[in-house]
C-alpha cells in the first residue's frame, strides 16, 4: 500500500489478567499521516472539560432565553394590541419558523461531532468558511444586541417597580426611590452589564448553576401567575404614565384599568386587533412592529447550540434539549395568552407592561421572577455571543484581527471574548429602549436561522454519503420552508433593515473569500458543482442534436503545450463556446470526476443468461427480408467462443484477471468483484419484502482468508460498512436491515467486542445489529494446515503482537499493520480447502432469513504473481453458493464523525 494512503486501524481485541482471569475489551486505534475524526475529538474531550448535561446545557438556557423579557413583560402588550386571534397566529407562525429551523439544527447536530460555536460552526462547517464567517459574525451581532435587549428589558422592570414619579415625589412607605431618566436608565443597566460581566468570565459551569436557581425561580413564579388568575378577585389599578405623542389633541388616555377576572365580555373584547401607540416609545403599533417584539421570545433555541463546546454530548443532548424547551414554551405562551385575554380589559394591557405583578398573590414574586429570567437571557446571549467570537477567532478566518479573542483561562474560558463580547453590549445599550432595538434582533435571528435550513437544505440536496444524522425529521422541504418563512417576516418587519443585514452580510462574505485562508471543513459548493454536473451530463442527448446548434468540439493534440501557446491561444478564439480539449499525455490526478471505484463482475464458470432480449419478441416479429431467417433483434453471444478468447469464450485468463485487480489497487482506486449477480433481481426483491424489517443485507468486515487477524477492523473494512450504509440510504433499501458479523475465538470476550464495535457504529451513525460468531473450529483447521506455525499461534494480546512481527509466518510486511490485515499470506497453498469450506458454510449457517446481498472483506492479491491463481481459487471457494455477493476492497478513508 502506498506511503500517502491515510489509513486508520482499529483493533477489536481482549486481553487476559493472567492473574484474575479477567477478561477486557478494548478498542485501540493507530493513525498514519491522518486519522478518523474521533480519535481526534476524544482527545479533544480529554483536554479540555465538558461536564454539562442534556437538562443543564440545553433545556435550561433554552428556557430561560426564551421566556424572559416576554412572557413577563411582554405577553399583554402582544395580547393587547393584537388579540388573542392574532396573538396565536403570531406564536404558530414563529412556532412554525423556528420549529423548521430546529429540526435542520437536530439534524446538523446529529450528523457529527460539534465543537464550540453551535450555529457558527454548523453552518461554517456545511456551507464553507465564506457562509460560515459571514453569518458567524451577523450571529454574534444577534447575541449582542439580545443580550443589550434583555438588559434593557430589565431597567425598565426595575424603574417600574422603583422609580420615582414624574414629580419626582415618592409616596410615603413607597420603594419607588430610585432617580428615572435616560441616564440613570443607562446607567443601572451598565451596572447590570458588569454583574453579567463577572459571571461569564468566571466560566459555563458558574453559570450553568446560576441558571438552574434561576430556572427554579421562574417556574415557581409562573406558577403563581397562573394561580393568581383564579384566585385574585377582580380589582382596579393603576397605570404607569406614557411619554407625550407629538400632535395629540385627542381625550388623554385613562390612568385607571381593570383586572375583571375570567369573564366572557372580557375575552369577546379582546378577540380582535386594536393597534395603539406604545406608551414607552411614544410610537404607534403595527402587526410587524408587534411580531419583532414578541419573536423575541422565541429566538432562545440557539441558547443550547451555542454551549455545544461545553457539553458532554452536543449531538445528544442539543435535539432532545431544544425541543424540549421549545414545546414547553410553545404551551405556555398560548395558555398565558388565552388567560390575559379572558381577564384583562384591553387598556390594562396596552398601557401596563408589568401588570402581572399587579394581579399576583404576591406581588414582589413576578418582581423577582422577572429580574431573574432576564438576568439570565442576557448572560446567556452574553456567553454565547462570547463562545461564537473565539470559534471565529480560532478560525483565522479574519486574520490576525480577532487573534487576541482565541485567548483562554487555565479551565478553558475565552475570557478576551467575553470582554469584547460585553463592550460592544454596552455601546447597545445606548439606544435606550427594549423595542427600539427589537427589529434589528428579530432580523439578525431571522436570517441566521434561514441560513441554518439554507446549511441543511445543500448537505441534503448534495446526497453526500457521510450527511446520515441519526435525526431523521426532516426534509429539504422543511428547510425549504424555514428559509421561505424567515425571509419574508424578515422584509414584513423592516424591509430598510433586512437589506442593509443582508447586504453586510455579503460584503462579509465577499471580504472573507478573498482574504482568508483556504480551509480544510470540506465545501458543499463542490458537492454541488459535482452532483449537478452529474445530472446534466446525464441529461445530454446525442439524438437530440440539430444542425442549427452545431458548435466546434475541439480536441488539440500537442507535443508539448509550452511550445504550442499560439497554436492553443488560435483555437480557443474559434470554439465558439464549444467544448475544447487540450490533449496533452500527462501523468498525475487529473479531473475532477474521476472514478474512485472499480467494480467486475467474478471470474467463474457460471454460464451468464441475457435478461435483456425478450424469446416472446424474437419469435413473434417477422424479419424484413423472407430469406433471412435472422429476427431484426439480433444482438451477439454473450460469450462467443473462437480462438481468440480465453478457456470457455473467456476474454481473459485467470492470471490477467487477478493482475487487474492488483493494479487497480496501486493506483488507490477501491475495488469490488460482484458474483451471483445473475441471481438477482432487484424488482422481485424488493417487492418480495414489503414489511419493515424484511430485507436484510449482511456485511463480514474482517478478512477471513487471515484467520490470525479476523480482530482487526480496518480501512478497507470501514469502508465496507460505508458501501452497505449507502445501499440502506437509497429509497427502495431504507426498510432493510444491515447485520454486521463479527467472528470471534474462544477467550474472548464476545460482549466486549460486540459493545465496542457498537460503538463504533454509533460515532459513525451507522445503524446496523451487530452479531458475534465464534469460529473456534474453522479457526482450528487453519492452523492444524500450519504444521510447526501452529505451536507459535498467539494467544493473549501481548503474544500475539510478538508473533504480528514475526515475518516468518506472513509476506513481507510493508506500510504497517494495515497492509498486514488486508494482504495475501504468502502460505496461499496451506490454506487447506477444507478451512475455505468451513467458513463458507459458517456464512451460509448466519443466513437466517437469508439476505438480498452479502458484502464480504477482499483481500489485497499476493505480491507474487505466481499466487494470483491460487488467490482466485480461495475466493471461488469462500464465495461458493452465497448469493449475490460483493468482495470489496477499500483503499482511502470514507468515514468520518467530523460536521
Amino acid at each position: 500500500m502506498s506511503e500517502r494512503t491515510p489509513l486508520l486501524h482499529y483493533r477489536l481485541s481482549t486481553s487476559v489478567n493472567e492473574q484474575s482471569g479477567e477478561h477486557h475489551a478494548c478498542l485501540s486505534g493507530e493513525t498514519v499521516e491522518q486519522s478518523l475524526a474521533f480519535s481526534r475529538l476524544k482527545s479533544a474531550h480529554q483536554s479540555r472539560p465538558k461536564k454539562l448535561s442534556t437538562f443543564f446545557g440545553v433545556v435550561i438556557p433554552t428556557l430561560l432565553s426564551m421566556f424572559s423579557v416576554v412572557v413577563f413583560l411582554r405577553i399583554g402588550f402582544v395580547v393587547g394590541q393584537c388579540g388573542l386571534y392574532q396573538a396565536i397566529a403570531m406564536f404558530l407562525v414563529a412556532y412554525f419558523i423556528i420549529s423548521m429551523t430546529v429540526l435542520s439544527v437536530c439534524a446538523i447536530s446529529t450528523n457529527g461531532a460539534l465543537d464550540a460555536g453551535g450555529a457558527y460552526y454548523m453552518i461554517s462547517r456545511a456551507l464553507g468558511p465564506e457562509f460560515g464567517g459571514s453569518l458567524g459574525v451577523m450571529f454574534f451581532l444577534a447575541n449582542v444586541c439580545s443580550s443589550a435587549l434583555y438588559i434593557l428589558g430589565l431597567v425598565e422592570a426595575i424603574v417600574a417597580t422603583f422609580g420615582l414619579p414624574e414629580d419626582g415625589v415618592s409616596p410615603a412607605g413607597s420603594l419607588q426611590v430610585l432617580p428615572a431618566g435616560y441616564w440613570w436608565s443607562l446607567l443601572y443597566a451598565t451596572g447590570i452589564l458588569l454583574l453579567c460581566l463577572l459571571v461569564c468570565l468566571v466560566g459555563a459551569e458558574i453559570y450553568a448553576k446560576a441558571s438552574f436557581l434561576i430556572f427554579l425561580v421562574v417556574m415557581i413564579v409562573l406558577a403563581s401567575i397562573f394561580i393568581s388568575f383564579f384566585a385574585m378577585r377582580p380589582r382596579t389599578i393603576l397605570l404607569p404614565a406614557a411619554l407625550p405623542v407629538h400632535n395629540n389633541t385627542g381625550p388623554q388616555p385613562p390612568n385607571m384599568a381593570n383586572f375583571t377576572g375570567f369573564k366572557l365580555d372580557t375575552l369577546l373584547g379582546n378577540l380582535d386587533a386594536d393597534y395603539a401607540v406604545d406608551y414607552t416609545t411614544g410610537t404607534m403599533m403595527s402587526f410587524a412592529t408587534v411580531f419583532a417584539v414578541m419573536f423575541n421570545g422565541c429566538t432562545g433555541i440557539m441558547a443550547g447550540s451555542n454551549m455545544s463546546g461545553d457539553l458532554k454530548n452536543p449531538s445528544y443532548s442539543i435535539p432532545r434539549g431544544t425541543i424540549t424547551a421549545v414545546i414547553f414554551t410553545f404551551i405556555i405562551y398560548n395558555l398565558l395568552s388565552l388567560m390575559v385575554a379572558c381577564s384583562c380589559d384591553r387598556i390594562l394591557l396596552q398601557r401596563d407592561y408589568s401588570f402581572l405583578r399587579d394581579i399576583n398573590v404576591w406581588n414582589p414574586l413576578v418582581t423577582v421572577g422577572v429580574y431573574s429570567s432576564t438576568m439570565s437571557a442576557a448572560m446567556s446571549n452574553l456567553i454565547g455571543a462570547s463562545r461564537i467570537l473565539f470559534a471565529l477567532a480560532r478560525d483565522d478566518l479574519f486574520g490576525t484581527v480577532l487573534s487576541p479573542a482565541k485567548k483562554t483561562s487555565h479551565n478553558g474560558n475565552p475570557w478576551v471574548s467575553v470582554l469584547l463580547s460585553w463592550f460592544l453590549v454596552q455601546l447597545v445599550v445606548f439606544t435606550g429602549k427594549l423595542n427600539t432595538i427589537a427589529s434589528i434582533v428579530t432580523i439578525f435571528f431571522l436570517l441566521v436561522y434561514a441560513a441554518v435550513d439554507l446549511a441543511c437544505l445543500a448537505l441534503e440536496w448534495a446526497s453526500a454519503p457521510n450527511f446520515r444524522p441519526t435525526f431523521r425529521y426532516f426534509t429539504w422541504h422543511t428547510c425549504v420552508l424555514g428559509i421561505v418563512g424567515c425571509a419574508i417576516m424578515m422584509f414584513l418587519i423592516n424591509a430598510i433593515y433586512a437589506s442593509a443585514s443582508i447586504a453586510f452580510m455579503l460584503l462579509l462574505l465577499l471580504l472573507i473569500h478573498y482574504l482568508s485562508p483556504t480551509s480544510s471543513w470540506g465545501y458543499i459548493s463542490q458537492a454541488l458543482i459535482f452532483h449537478q454536473v452529474r445530472k446534466y451530463l446525464l441529461m445530454l442527448d446525442v439524438r437530440k442534436d440539430h444542425v442549427k446548434f452545431w458548435r466546434p468540439q475541439l480536441l488539440l493534440m500537442v507535443s508539448n503545450p509550452r511550445s504550442s501557446v499560439g497554436l492553443i491561444t488560435f483555437i480557443n478564439d474559434i470554439k465558439k463556446s464549444g467544448l475544447y480539449v487540450l490533449g496533452h499525455v500527462q501523468l498525475g490526478d487529473l479531473g475532477g470526476m474521476r472514478p474512485n471505484t472499480l467494480v467486475l463482475g467474478f471470474y467463474d464458470d457460471c454460464t451468464p443468461k441475457d435478461k435483456l432480449t425478450d424469446p416472446a419478441l424474437t419469435a413473434t416479429v417477422p424479419t424484413q427480408d423472407p430469406e433471412d431467417e435472422r429476427p431484426p433483434y439480433h444482438f451477439p453471444a454473450l460469450r462467443p467462443s473462437n480462438d481468440g478468447m480465453g478457456e470457455n469464450g473467456k476474454v481473459m485468463g485467470p492470471h490477467e484477471y487477478v493482475a487487474v485487480i492488483a493494479d487497480a489497487m496501486k493506483m488507490m482506486k477501491n475495488v469490488a468483484l460482484a458474483r451471483y449477480f445473475h441471481q438477482f433481481d432487484r424488482a422481485s426483491t424488493i417487492s418480495s419484502s414489503p414489511g419493515k424489517g424484511a430485507l436484510y443485507v449482511d456485511v463480514w468486515p474482517v478478512n477471513l482468508l487471515r484467520p490470525d487477524s479476523s480482530s482487526y477492523v480496518d480501512t478497507c473494512s470501514l469502508f465496507l460498512l460505508q458501501l452497505a450504509c449507502v445501499l440502506n440510504m437509497v429509497r427502495a433499501w431504507r426498510h432493510a436491515r444491515l447485520r454486521l458479523f463479527l467472528c470471534v475465538e474462544e477467550g474472548r470476550s464476545l460482549r466486549g467486542s460486540e459493545e465496542k464495535l457498537g460503538q463504533l457504529l454509533k460515532e459513525l451513525r451507522i445503524k446496523a445489529n451487530v452479531y458475534t460468531v465464534p469460529w473456534d473450529q474453522q479457526v482450528a483447521l487453519h492452523w492444524q494446515r500450519q504444521g510447526e506455525a501452529g505451536k507459535r499461534r498467539p494467544t493473549h494480546q501481548s503474544q500475539r503482537e510478538e508473533g504480528l512481527g514475526k515475518r516468518g509466518l506472513f509476506e513481507e510486511k510493508e506500510g504497517g499493520d494495515g497492509d498486514y490485515v488486508n494482504s495475501f499470506p504468502s502460505n496461499a497453498t496451506r490454506l487447506s480447502d477444507e478451512y475455505l469450506l468451513a467458513v463458507n458454510r459458517l456464512i451460509l449457517d448466519q443466513a437466517c432469513p437469508p439476505p438480498a446481498v452479502r458484502f464480504l472483506y477482499l483481500p489485497h492479491p499476493p505480491a507474487d504473481t505466481q499466487l494470483y491463481t491460487a488467490y482466485l481459487r480461495q475466493l471461488d471457494l469462500l464465495t461458493e453458493d452465497l448469493g449475490p455477493t460483493l468482495l470489496i476492497h477499500g483503499v482511502t478513508p470514507v468515514l468520518t464523525t467530523d460536521l
